[in-house]
């Protein structure tokens, strides 16, 4: 039971004699488990109060990067902003580097000036490259670590990852997808903002898998490079739609589905199950109108949150942990939406 305090302090927290804390400590006999519980949950109170002593006072600028759709985002902006009081008595000021679109030197350039200018974190969603695995190898030695949010690039020196289990995702959409379409035929239409994005790669991969095991008659049709803005989906999916006829279903992987969704009406044809990511304001919108069959969603609350405590423990303000979990997938339809 490893821990820096002096058994004076752990009798006092606990309410019990030195003696007690002593025969605890070091394994004796002839101590009842509720009393060892007890020395345990005083060490652990006891590591919470150093921790926010340690955390009073201290603040941490982190910047958010992000290469994605502006209603992303505007997502990521509001899950930070409601977050930031959670993480009192730290003080966590954010600066926010957003792109919806350009070239990834642009981007290497904006994380290149972070780290010539200095900050205590990075937040990280971009395209895994090595013009990007590269800038963050130049933040690591500027002494700036780099968490990646949503979408990983494992190949670099980055510290933490913090999301979902994409590839579990994407099986959890053919599933969703398999079960809904049943024994109706038709082909599923597979929808990619770009190539670059580790997460939709293993989205699309554990979709694959999925449907090619349970259901491997169906065709699948990818298409990708919609960058998630309507202006460019649309064209990509009314070109699919018209190349294939047996189209009946679409897991949309990167965004852009109100585009998606007014290719199949202007065509007049159904789509008879729609599963897509993240509750922004347009899916939000689409699943209460029954548009929607299901959305998987989860906290980025979560996310950032674990982020953000990433960055403080390395800078010693929080004691060491092992990487964030992936956060929980929600599968939310019309009928248990959250509220507002």
């Amino acid at each position: 039971m490893g821990h820096p305090f002096p058994i004076r302090e752990i009798a006092r927290q606990a309410g019990l004699s030195e003696a007690t804390v002593d025969r605890v400590l070091n394994g004796r006999s002839g101590v009842r488990e509720s009393t060892a519980r007890e020395v345990r949950r005083a060490i652990a109170d006891l590591d919470r109060q150093r921790t926010q002593v340690r955390l009073v006072g201290r603040t941490f600028m982190v910047d958010i990067v992000a290469h994605a759709p502006g209603r992303f985002t505007a997502a990521v902006r509001a899950a930070l902003e409601a977050e930031l009081p959670a993480l009192h008595p730290a003080v966590v000021r954010s600066r926010f580097h957003f792109r919806e679109t350009g070239p990834v030197r642009d981007l290497v350039r904006v994380l290149d000036r972070i780290a010539r200018r200095g900050s205590q974190g990075v937040i990280l969603k971009a395209p895994d490259v090595p013009e990007v695995t590269a800038a963050v190898a130049r933040l690591t030695d500027a002494g700036v670590p780099v968490v990646t949010l949503v979408t990983d690039l494992p190949a670099s020196r980055r510290i933490a990852y913090a999301g979902i289990d994409n590839r579990a995702a994407g099986a959890t959409a053919a599933y969703l997808t398999g079960q809904w379409l049943g024994d109706r035929p038709g082909n599923v239409l597979t929808s990619l903002s770009s190539g670059s994005f580790r997460n939709e790669e293993e989205r699309l991969t554990g979709f694959r898998a999925v449907m090619r095991a349970r259901q491997p008659r169906r065709g699948l049709v990818e298409t990708a490079g919609g960058e998630g803005l309507d202006a460019t989906q649309y064209d990509l999916v009314r070109a699919a739609l018209e190349r294939d006829p047996e189209i009946r279903a679409v897991y949309s992987i990167g965004g852009g589905n109100q585009a998606t969704l007014r290719a199949f009406a202007d065509l007049g044809r159904e789509c008879a199950v729609f599963v897509a990511h993240d509750l922004d304001q347009d899916n939000t919108r689409l699943l209460r109108e029954h548009r929607l069959s299901a959305v998987l969603h989860h906290d980025l609350r979560h996310d950032l949150r674990e982020a953000c405590h990433a960055v403080m423990r390395r800078h010693g303000a929080l004691p060491p942990a092992g990487p964030p979990q992936p956060s929980a997938i929600q599968v939310v339809t019309p009928y248990n939406l959250p509220s507002e």
